[in-house]
């Protein structure tokens, strides 16, 4: 099997839905935005309009239920995807098999499934999960196995050293064929091992390129050992404006109300964790506010008091689709992207960016008519103003 794959020539955008709250601010309650489901249908209803491929549902204790939220935003929408979690060592693999076949036939085969281990050991103690690193990942192999074979519409019988199933299956197939396909994030050699062998997308935090490059190679050559082939997904914040001075000012007004004391405090929360790409995000910018642009355009100031994604790409609309171009070049195939506040960036980037962007998906198109469209307000409420001229 060739592990040296050309770089995939289109991409899938994905917005995320904001369940832990929104704000215009990071590390202060000042500009804080009250997350109920009409907002949420706001961000989704925009995202599915901007043409979006789908959206990420966060999970854990610090969110409202992804699959709860996911189930009450699909019928406000037409296209859009609903990247959910699944949670082996939380859920017993026939329990989950048949809540991901019954939401992705109730959706018409929009879900996508996104498995995730668990890094923070005390949120895991708070759900009565009192296991190791090594151990969280031996029970998502042998979930994922039992799970996928029941979504493949076999008859499992298991016996395994976390899970006995006898008479295992579903009687209610999902809409895909097979079942959604599966997105998997962990940096550890565990998780690199779990991926290889289980899930059909790898996807990493927003790394500087050449570190995502490494990361690609390790677990293309895992998977290559396994007789399979991985695609490739990577998660941003993304502060897009005209020009690139507006990108850097909103950048810095983000935190500009964020205080030593509550990175320190934050950062305490993240060096507990036993998660490795966890480490690897704290270690990009090392807690300190003058050293927040690690790569061109890829700034760690998110990272200071947010915990998993922690980098945003930051620039005019060019400048950002050439830097999503280069880890499309990587080998990244998916980018599932955020914003502060996220509807008015999901309103930025899909006007600014996204059209620029080589997606398998269609887009919004400036283009289109409607209300013999778009051309701005009526001026003086006679006529249109004119096209400007590029």
């Amino acid at each position: 099997m060739n592990t040296l794959q050309s770089a995939p020539e289109k991409i899938n955008v994905l917005w995320f839905l904001p369940t832990h709250g929104d704000s215009r601010y990071l590390g202060t309650q000042k500009g804080g935005r009250h997350v109920d489901l009409a907002y949420l249908q706001q961000v989704a209803r925009a995202a599915d309009q901007l043409g979006y491929y789908g959206v990420l549902l966060p999970t854990g204790r610090s969110c409202e239920d992804s699959w709860v939220v996911a189930s009450a935003l699909i019928p406000s929408t037409e296209r859009l995807k609903f990247l959910v979690a699944v949670r082996p060592g939380l859920q017993s693999p026939t329990l989950a098999a048949r809540m991901t076949s019954t939401l992705d036939r109730l959706s018409g085969g929009r879900l996508l499934v996104n498995i995730v281990t668990g890094g923070d050991p005390r949120e895991n103690g708070g759900d009565g999960l009192f296991l190791d690193h090594a151990t969280r990942y031996e029970i998502t192999d042998e979930f994922l196995d039992i799970y996928s074979r029941l979504l493949r519409g076999e008859t499992v019988e298991h016996k395994g050293p976390h899970f006995r199933i006898e008479d295992g299956r579903l009687l209610f197939p999902p809409h895909q064929e097979g079942g959604p396909p599966l997105f998997f994030g962990g940096s550890s050699d565990a998780g690199i091992t779990v991926a290889a062998k289980r899930v059909d997308k790898y996807l990493t935090w927003g790394e500087p390129p050449a570190q995502v490059k490494e990361k690609i190679a390790r677990v293309r050559e895992a998977a290559a050992k396994e007789g399979r082939e991985v695609s490739f997904g990577i998660r941003f914040h993304v502060i897009a404006r005209e020009t690139t001075a507006e990108a850097w000012a909103a950048a810095d007004k983000l935190i500009s109300h964020l205080d030593d004391d509550t990175i320190a405090e934050a950062q305490k929360v993240f060096s507990r964790l036993d998660s490795v790409g966890q480490a690897r995000m704290s270690a990009l910018h090392g807690g300190r506010r003058d050293k927040l642009e690690i790569s061109p355009n890829l700034w760690a100031g998110v990272g200071l008091v947010r915990g998993g994604a922690g980098t945003a790409l930051v620039g005019d609309p060019g400048t950002i689709a050439e830097r999503i171009d280069e880890y499309r070049r990587a080998g990244c195939d998916s980018f599932i992207l955020s914003g502060y506040p996220h509807l008015e960036e999901a309103y930025s980037f899909g006007e600014l960016v996204l059209p620029l962007l080589p997606t398998a998906h269609p887009t919004k198109s400036n283009k289109a008519v409607n209300n013999m469209g778009p051309f701005g307000e009526t001026i003086a409420n006679s006529h249109r103003p004119q096209a400007s001229v590029p």
